[in-house]
């Protein structure tokens, strides 16, 4: 066994050769710092060998070896730094390839068609294909993980934006088409007012109050929506009667269901319980819920409106009698501007806002922590309204 004292020798002139080296490779690494990984692992593995050789070396000339002893020390230290940096060479080329790979999928971010770990984006949405991860450190499976679950969810909101933004194409295509209709209404007839080739001024003034009662419920359908899909909507919330409200917009439209022939009556529970919410808001939900279902009601038809509560809910439904609705649109009816008919525009008094009071019932519902379904049933089709009764919402 070496005395202690050749051991202190040994493990100070390890420390100064290793101290020596890591001052060298820390420099190296600062004039290096912005060229590849590659280079940069070199310089690590480099440092690592050389401050071994660098020990040994200087240990045996300190132990006073014999000079062919001596060669032979220096020959296999020679010969195994050769070894180890060709070995770090070919690891650390591994090590860049697979961080590489990585890069591949971080660009994969910011272009949609590039795909990388087993992800495939392209520029209509969000595909998928499985293939074998490739073998990698613990570290970088993760790094490669995160990546390709942002660009998942980098995928998904690009499908998201481009939805909305051609929801909201549609959207303008129709509201400007449902304007132009009434304003162009509006100006034939004040045309023919000012040229004097009316017989009856006063029935044209009733027509043209008409239009612009459907412009001004078109606008302030736009008005609510435009809120709504901002987040901007406050509710007040109080003590409400739903009861009271539905006999209310019963009232206000049963000469509008008269004269479209439709039968229109409420029905369920008439002393349905007080719930929490906006009564403004809720009154627009159930004004616009009947309009919808008395417009798509044929002649003779039945409009029918009934609450009732089912488990801790308050639940409003409207049913219509007539054909339903085409079981591929049930998903769609609550969207911005979508009509199933695409001919279909304002008729009833001005009071259908441009195939927007279905969105809107969907938002101010929302907001109220409820839900809003339609169905087809029997005879014709059934939307429902559930309200949570408590002070959840506010």
């Amino acid at each position: 066994m070496l005395p202690l004292q050749d051991i202190l020798i040994l493990v100070g002139i390890a420390l100064v050769a290793a101290t020596a080296v890591t001052i060298v490779g820390f420099v190296a690494l600062r004039l290096a710092r912005r060229t590849s990984m590659l280079v940069q692992l070199g310089i690590v593995s480099v440092s690592g060998v050389l401050s071994v050789v660098l020990g040994v070396v200087l240990a045996s000339s300190e132990m006073y070896v014999s000079a062919h002893d001596l060669s032979v020390v220096l020959t296999m230290a020679v010969i195994s730094a050769v070894v180890s940096l060709g070995a770090a060479v070919v690891l650390g080329r591994t090590f860049a390839r697979r961080s590489a790979e990585l890069t591949a999928l971080a660009r994969a971010l910011g272009d949609a068609d590039q795909a990388s770990d087993g992800l495939v984006v392209s520029r209509s949405g969000l595909e998928t294909h499985d293939r074998p991860a490739p073998q990698a450190t613990a570290e970088l499976a993760r790094l490669a993980a995160e990546l390709a679950l942002s660009g998942r969810r980098l995928a998904e909101s690009r499908a998201a934006v481009a939805a909305a933004e051609g929801a909201r194409r549609d959207l303008i295509a129709h509201v400007s088409h449902d304007l132009r209709t009434p304003l162009a209404g509006i100006r034939a007839m004040a045309e023919a007012l000012e040229d004097g080739l009316v017989e009856d001024p006063p029935r044209y003034y009733r027509l043209m109050r008409g239009q612009v009662s459907s412009l001004t419920s078109m606008v302030d359908d736009l008005f609510e929506l435009s809120r709504i899909q901002a987040g901007a909507l406050r509710l007040h919330f109080e003590p409400v009667s739903v009861a009271d409200l539905v006999s209310d917009a019963v009232g206000e439209l049963q000469a509008v269901a008269d004269r479209q022939r439709v039968e229109l009556r409420a029905t369920g529970d008439q002393d349905a319980p007080i719930i929490f919410g906006d009564a403004r808001e809720l009154a627009r939900v159930i004004a616009n819920m009947l309009v919808n279902a008395v417009e798509h009601t044929p002649e003779g038809g039945v409009v029918d409106i009934s609450t009732s509560e089912v488990a801790s809910q308050l639940v409003l439904s409207v049913a219509n009698t007539g054909a339903g609705i085409v079981d591929a649109d049930l998903d769609r009816v609550f969207d911005a501007g979508w009509r199933g008919d695409p001919a279909r525009t304002a008729t009833i008094d001005g009071l259908s806002g441009g195939g927007l009071g279905l969105a809107i019932v969907r938002g101010i519902v929302e907001a109220h922590d409820g839900t809003v379904s339609v169905r087809n049933v029997p005879g014709g089709c059934r939307f429902e309204v559930r309200l949570p009764r408590g002070l959840a919402s506010a």
